[in-house]
């Protein structure tokens, strides 16, 4: 019964009812800034996924002793904490180009929404192991969502993945790496998946007729 919790509290965040991109619809502007490629989209996916398992992990410990009335504050330190080592890894180790095109977006996970929602609801009531479980399904929820919004724009756009050209003769729509290409491409992954939980809600509707 346990084992079968944890695995609930890790698998909710990612393509079930609590993906942060196309269920929740949070983080929505870093999203679509980032996204013009998939290494943007990991390394985004990366650095939050670090921030939310580590700081639901130190706000879980000290649940107990943050009074109620100034938690919203205590939170943004723990994370701020988080994402300035993050911002410092990133700016060490990896590409000045990466780096660049990230630009503000890492030091704005502070306020990201995804991480701050988590925290409240999630870390603030609950034990640290099943916040760190909560923090890394919503965080590979969110990277995954990212890869595919960042491959579909990559490719439509630039014509490669991961900066290698996926083909010779194909004729890149520069839109798609702009701001409309990407909100063309989300609004068509979200109606994806409305329609799929609609078709799932629908055979559990008439699966429910069926036996009474």
């Amino acid at each position: 019964m346990a084992e079968q919790n944890n695995l609930k509290e890790f698998t909710k965040g990612i393509f079930q009812q609590y993906n942060p991109m196309f269920v929740l619809v949070l983080g929505i502007c870093p999203s679509l800034a980032v996204t013009t490629s998939v290494k943007n989209g990991l390394a985004m996916g990366g650095a939050a996924t670090f921030v939310l398992v580590c700081s639901n992990f130190i706000i879980s410990i000290v649940r107990s002793v943050i009074p109620r009335e100034i938690r919203i504050p205590c939170f943004i330190v723990v994370i701020a904490a988080f994402v300035t080592m993050v911002e410092l890894f990133m700016k060490a180790y990896l590409p000045p180009e990466l780096n660049a095109s990230l630009g503000i977006f890492i030091p704005l996970i502070v306020v990201n929404c995804i991480i701050m929602y988590r925290a409240e609801s999630f870390a603030y009531k609950n034990k640290p192991f099943a916040s760190v479980l909560d923090g890394a399904g919503l965080g590979l929820g969110w990277t995954m969502s990212l890869c595919i919004v960042s491959s579909i724009r990559e490719i439509l756009g630039s014509g490669t993945l991961f900066g290698l050209k996926v083909s010779e003769t194909y004729q890149p729509a520069s839109v798609m790496i702009m701001a409309p290409g990407a909100f063309i491409v989300l609004g068509l992954l979200l109606g994806f998946f409305n329609w799929r939980k609609l078709r799932k809600s629908e055979k559990a509707m008439k699966a429910v007729m069926k036996d009474d």
